[in-house]
């Protein structure tokens, strides 16, 4: 594909934006985390192994604030709040699998 230098620079921005919000050790392995099924705070700390309770809450309320995913407060015999993808962050899962299928052939 022949780019002309500024669609070229263009692109790069928007690689850049995009990084700006995915590019950290945590962000990704959220959605992928999120991807099956809704989660409680408590259980996306335990499938991730090693991320600390206040990364996690950061990179939470982040992805919350780009309308990636939701919280929504339940009541059963106590208050929990439950974590999802939104529909813009269901449309991240293409590209999570392209890079699992990188990694896979080339890593």
């Amino acid at each position: 594909m022949n780019y002309h230098p500024k669609e070229l620079n263009q692109d790069v921005d928007l690689v850049t934006q995009g990084l700006k919000i995915f590019g950290d050790m945590w962000t990704l392995s959220i959605v992928r985390a999120l991807s099956d099924a809704t989660k409680r705070f408590n259980e996306l700390q335990r499938g991730l192994g090693n991320i600390s309770p206040t990364t996690l809450a950061e990179r939470l309320k982040r992805l919350e604030g780009y309308d990636l995913i939701t919280q929504e407060k339940q009541t059963v015999d106590q208050l929990s709040v439950i974590y999802s993808l939104t529909d813009k962050g269901k449309k991240m899962l293409p590209v999570l699998e392209a890079i699992e299928l990188f990694s896979k052939k080339f890593l």
